[in-house]
C-alpha cells in the first residue's frame, strides 16, 4: 500500500475508533486540543469523510488525542 493509499484510510478509522469510543466530534475536537492539536469540528468532518487530506504530524496528533498507537489509525477494518 503506498503513502497515499494509506493516508486515504486514516480518516475513516479516526471516524471508526472515535465512535467506538462514545466521543462526539465536538467533544473529540476539544481533547485534540488538550494534546496540543487545534482542531476544528468542520475540519474533523471534512478528515473523516476523507475531503480533507491528513497530514503525518496530524497523524501523530489524532493517534494521541484517541489514545491509540499510530498503527491503529492504517488498518483497514
Amino acid at each position: 500500500m503506498g503513502a497515499n493509499n494509506a493516508k486515504n484510510i486514516v480518516g475513516p478509522r479516526v471516524r471508526q475508533i472515535r465512535m467506538a469510543k462514545g466521543i462526539t466530534q465536538d467533544a473529540f475536537a476539544a481533547k485534540c486540543n488538550l494534546v496540543g492539536f487545534s482542531i476544528s469540528r468542520g475540519t474533523l468532518a471534512k478528515i473523516e469523510a476523507q475531503v480533507r487530506r491528513v497530514t503525518d504530524t496530524e497523524i501523530v496528533l489524532l493517534a494521541k488525542a484517541l489514545g491509540v498507537d499510530m498503527s491503529e489509525l492504517y488498518k483497514k477494518r
